[in-house]
């Protein structure tokens, strides 16, 4: 059985819980090692169970507390190598038997689930989305999106379910306090994706046959649960798309664990 949670979705802090019931894997680290343990520990499982943890970039709010909970409880971490040089120094000591890389677009193993990391468009080193592959089901998470291409929806299509960027609102983001060089990179082709923009693709991707979708990595200050939630679900009304009937639809909350889905 799939276990899927997000225990933290946000521009504060982001990490994420998959499993197939043996193979335990952390989608980045961007809270402090305290506060992940607490997380596992609400949705019932142990940090010393953990298989792996899978860095998506080297961004402050998805390594955080990656290098502690590495050494806490002796788990591998896995990234690409351009990540790793550019997070090395910030994550303090790692056991070289724990310093694992993968290749951005190849496929790889950890225990019995097979895992694809794909190019996203955002302004780090080498930024990734992941596909997981769990006996026939496809369990995606995207964040950090400048914009939607063809060569990204290519991958996040046929997925059973999808972890999807809504992270600010526009309106919010342009009158908002942030100065305009931070308001130009998140709105920029390798910053962020908009509550919009998340919309459509959630839109497309439900009449491609995806059925389940959660908002995630939403900001703190230009954007809110609701607001994200009626965004996506105003466009899916447009595409006569029923949120109750044809999809299922939540958000990633921010600051608290979110629902455990299990497939």
């Amino acid at each position: 059985m799939i276990k899927f949670c997000s225990l933290y979705s946000g521009s504060s802090g982001n990490a994420i819980f998959i499993s197939d019931g043996k193979t335990k894997i952390l989608i980045d680290t961007g809270l402090s090692g305290k506060r992940i343990f607490e997380a596992l520990a609400t949705i019932g499982e142990k940090p010393s169970e953990l298989s792996a943890v899978l860095v998506s970039h080297e961004h402050s709010d998805h390594i955080r507390g990656v290098g502690i909970v590495s050494r806490k409880v002796d788990v591998p971490i896995y990234a690409n190598q351009s990540t790793w040089e550019a997070m090395e120094q910030s994550i303090g000591p790692v056991n070289l038997k724990n310093k694992m890389y993968f290749d951005t677009g190849k496929e790889f193993e950890i225990g019995n689930i097979v895992i694809k990391a794909f190019p996203i468009p955002h302004d780090a080193a080498e930024p990734v989305g992941f596909n997981f592959f769990i006996g026939n089901r496809k369990i995606t998470t995207a964040t950090d999106i400048g914009h939607m291409n063809r060569e990204l929806l290519s991958h996040i299509e046929g997925s059973d379910l999808l972890l999807i960027e809504s992270n600010h609102d526009v309106e919010m983001l342009k009158v908002g306090p942030y100065p305009w060089p931070l308001k130009k990179r998140i709105l920029g082709d390798f910053g962020h994706l908009s509550n919009e923009m998340a919309g459509k693709v959630v839109a497309y991707l439900a009449e491609k046959g995806t059925r389940n979708f959660l908002l995630g990595h939403l900001s703190r200050e230009n954007n809110f649960p609701e607001l994200a939630y009626e965004t996506v679900r105003n466009i899916l009304r447009e595409k006569n798309i029923d949120i109750e009937k044809d999809i299922r639809l939540s958000v990633a909350l921010r600051d608290r664990v979110g629902r455990v889905v299990e497939m």
